[in-house]
């Protein structure tokens, strides 16, 4: 086959998709303002299971796992007094690679008294996956954000480990046009890194989760509340101006849900006064 065939071959083998969602507050509700998309990333209707009318979202994407030179793009803007919480149904797998990367952007922007909490599943990256997963959130001085991000390297449970291929991960948190959080995890397969004490010990499963706010005096409540950390996973919580960052070390990607899940229930009363409430798919 010739060259230029098979290269436009393989282009048309690969996702583009770009998914594209505006929040605004209407009649004491949040409602789903704007949405476009084009190829596999849609958004079931929107959910109000709070009395706040806070809006809950599900990000789909029907083909269940991306492949080396797939190209996904999220945009989420919520506007000002608005309140979003936006998850996903299933984790996202990111299959081996024979050369091409896998790229996931997601652009996050939160204007003035607007909140979003952003808990996707986690991502499940395969030995032989070349990934690269790019989140950045844009805030106003009085935006509300809470997020987390779980990785999970290799298939545990199917004895499959991260012995090739490369992760570059990146998540970076922006007020006022400063950084408040810049994290990039970069990964190979097989590096010194994946078991090293001063590296991942082994674990297969990284979680992080941040909670912009300047209140202080939180990180006590919730070292207490997830003192439970032994040799099978690590968990910590610090603050520094105008952050909680919590970091999750461990065998089971379900442990570090917990652990978030628990911070997020104290934080979100504390936080934004508010008691928090579950999104349905998470019981399913």
């Amino acid at each position: 086959m010739p060259t230029a065939k098979l290269k436009e071959n393989i282009l048309d083998a690969e996702w583009r998709a770009r998914l594209d969602l505006k929040f605004s507050k209407s009649n004491n509700k949040t409602i789903l303002s704007h949405r476009k998309h084009y190829g596999p990333l849609q958004v079931q209707k929107p959910f109000y299971p709070e009395l706040n009318g806070a809006c809950h979202v599900y990000i789909l994407h029907p083909p269940g796992g991306v492949v080396g030179g797939d190209r996904l793009n999220i945009c989420v803007d919520v506007n000002s007094n608005a309140h979003a919480l936006i998850t996903t149904p299933a984790a996202g797998k990111f299959y081996r690679s024979a050369g091409p990367v896998a790229r996931q952007e997601q652009i996050i922007k939160v204007a003035s008294k607007g909140t979003l909490e952003w808990f996707p599943s986690e991502n499940i990256i395969f030995s032989g996956a070349r990934t690269q997963i790019q989140t950045k959130i844009e805030l106003s001085h009085d935006s509300y954000f809470m997020g987390w991000e779980i990785s999970c390297l290799g298939r545990p449970a199917s004895d499959e480990y991260f012995s090739k291929g490369e992760l570059d991960q990146r998540f970076e948190v922006w007020r006022d046009g400063r950084p408040l959080r810049v994290e990039r995890l970069w990964l190979k397969g097989d590096d010194p890194v994946l078991n090293e004490k001063w590296g991942l010990h082994g674990f297969p499963v990284i979680g992080s989760m941040v909670c912009v706010t300047d209140k202080t005096g939180l990180v006590e409540s919730l070292r207490k509340k997830t003192n439970s950390s032994n040799d099978q996973e690590l968990f910590s919580a610090t603050q520094t101006d105008g952050i909680i960052i919590c970091s999750f070390l461990g065998n089971s990607v379900e442990r570090a849900r917990s652990y978030f899940i628990d911070v997020w229930k104290i934080l979100r009363q504390q936080v934004i006064g508010r008691e928090a409430v579950e999104p349905r798919i998470w019981k399913t």
